[in-house]
């Protein structure tokens, strides 16, 4: 069919999300959700709304959410910004901080919704070469640039640098602004929060959806100098004033206050974690140390994708990249203990 507008349209490649499976049944490895339910101050919080305020617009600067955060961390409100998850928040700091004619930097195996925002914004780019380890030199990012975008931990790779490095690379970089992109930091013993008082060029972005069980929700945030914070209002508002709804801002405050139970969660999908880790080396699996919530790992003798389909076969979902260097690598979301145990007997019965 001739289409005469065809030449109007954009032309980007989009965004692969994880398979969602539709029966009930089936164990989701594939997109780093979290396992376990969220605080059930989350839940007194949902219950407790009056749905006749939805009425009204929420609070056009979800101060609730902002002023919690803000307290956990014990900084200034005006240092926070709230947004609907990570991907919009992150959306807006491409759009408020990467408007220059020099190249954005960020790794060349990291997250892809990066290269998706560049192209419709129009942001020139170019990727950094990780290692054959699959680790970040903060040293490459020593050039001349546009902005540098950073996961820490990187994903999928779950690899994560010290805060000692990720100083290296802002102090470096004063030009520019530099985003650390904190999805999976909880999982690790480092954030870049306490940079935010040496560094007015650094921008830390969070999410709620893995570490406090939000990802229906979407609730986010960025940290970083009043400043520059300013300028991610000033996107939102021109963009879309209204972007997080009143119940999320609720539920997000109520998340970030119950410590206790943030610590209890954390802590027992690490231990998952390191237990798992340990299980799929012994069956032959190359396993790089996990900062995040998930694995990233490769057997010695049988291809990913061959796994990846037994696995799916026995209603096991993990997630497989169709991409140069990383085709031979699994990513595997923590689940409950329960889960990981059907998920190792499963592989000890493909292995054999």
């Amino acid at each position: 069919m001739t289409r005469p507008f065809q030449d109007k349209l954009i032309n980007i490649e989009p965004y692969t999300a994880g398979e969602q499976p539709k029966s009930a049944d089936i164990i989701k490895l594939n997109a780093n959700e979290n396992p376990y339910p969220p605080s059930p101050e989350v839940q007194k919080a949902i219950s407790g709304f009056d749905a006749g305020a939805l009425r009204l617009y929420p609070p056009m600067d979800a101060a609730p959410l902002r002023k919690a955060i803000a307290e956990y961390y014990g900084i200034g409100q005006d240092s926070v910004f709230a947004g609907n998850g990570s991907d919009d928040v992150l959306a807006a700091a491409f759009r408020a901080f990467f408007n220059s004619d020099k190249p954005l930097l960020y790794p060349d195996i990291t997250y892809s919704f990066y290269p998706v925002w560049c192209e419709l914004l129009k942001i020139p780019y170019e990727t950094v070469p990780v290692d054959e380890g699959f680790n970040v030199h903060v040293e490459d990012f020593f050039r001349e640039n546009g902005g540098v975008v950073l996961p820490n931990p990187n994903a999928p790779t779950t690899i994560g640098l010290g805060l000692d490095a990720i100083e290296e690379l802002v102090k470096h970089n004063r030009n520019s602004i530099v985003i650390i992109d904190e999805a999976y930091a909880d999982f690790s013993e480092v954030s870049c929060v306490p940079l935010i008082k040496k560094y007015d060029n650094l921008v830390i972005t969070q999410t709620f959806s893995k570490s406090r069980s939000l990802a229906g929700m979407r609730v986010a945030c960025a940290i970083a100098d009043p400043y520059l914070i300013g300028y991610l209002d000033a996107v939102k508002d021109s963009y879309n004033s209204y972007p997080m709804d009143a119940v999320s801002i609720l539920a997000g405050a109520a998340a970030i206050s119950d410590r206790e139970y943030f610590e209890q969660v954390r802590k027992k999908i690490i231990a998952t974690r390191e237990r798992v880790t340990v299980q799929l080396r012994e069956l032959g699996f190359t396993v790089p140390d996990s900062s995040a919530n998930f694995l990233f790992a490769s057997h010695c003798e049988r291809p990913a994708e061959e796994i990846f389909s037994y696995l799916r076969e026995q209603g096991i979902y993990v997630r497989f990249f169709r991409k140069p260097r990383i085709d031979n690598y699994l990513r595997i979301t923590i689940g409950t203990d329960q889960q990981m145990d059907k998920l190792i007997s499963a592989l000890r019965s493909f292995l054999g």
